[in-house]
């Protein structure tokens, strides 16, 4: 895994951790800066801010609303998978972005019951 950080747009990227189906990033942002409007099809996406504040905006799929959470230092939120979001820095900040994916007891579809011959 390449752990160099990565420029963007908005401030750089930093991958920390990627095993066992967790990732780590620390993030870096000035005031203003945001990510594009996105969604990770597997991926739940948890901020979590070591200094400063974060505007968290994801569109809901189970219902119409536009969800926003502001975050500051010490807090954290998660975005679950499929859910388009967009990050923006309130202040210059650094935050720590984790992600996972979630194995479900659940995630079985049968097309038949089986038997016995």
């Amino acid at each position: 895994m390449n752990l160099h950080k990565q420029g963007k747009v908005w401030g750089t990227t930093q991958p920390l951790f990627n095993k066992n189906n967790v990732e780590i990033h620390r993030i870096e942002t000035k005031k203003g800066g945001y990510c594009s409007k996105h969604k990770h099809q597997y991926k739940y996406n948890c901020f979590y801010v070591e200094r400063g504040k974060l505007k968290i905006t994801a569109w809901k799929n189970d219902y119409d609303l536009v969800d926003t959470t502001i975050i500051s230092t010490g807090e954290a939120t998660t975005v679950p998978p499929g859910e388009y979001h967009v990050f923006e820095a309130l202040e210059n900040s650094v935050c720590f972005e984790i992600y996972w994916v979630e194995i479900s007891d659940s995630d079985i579809i049968r097309e038949d019951h089986g038997g016995t011959c």
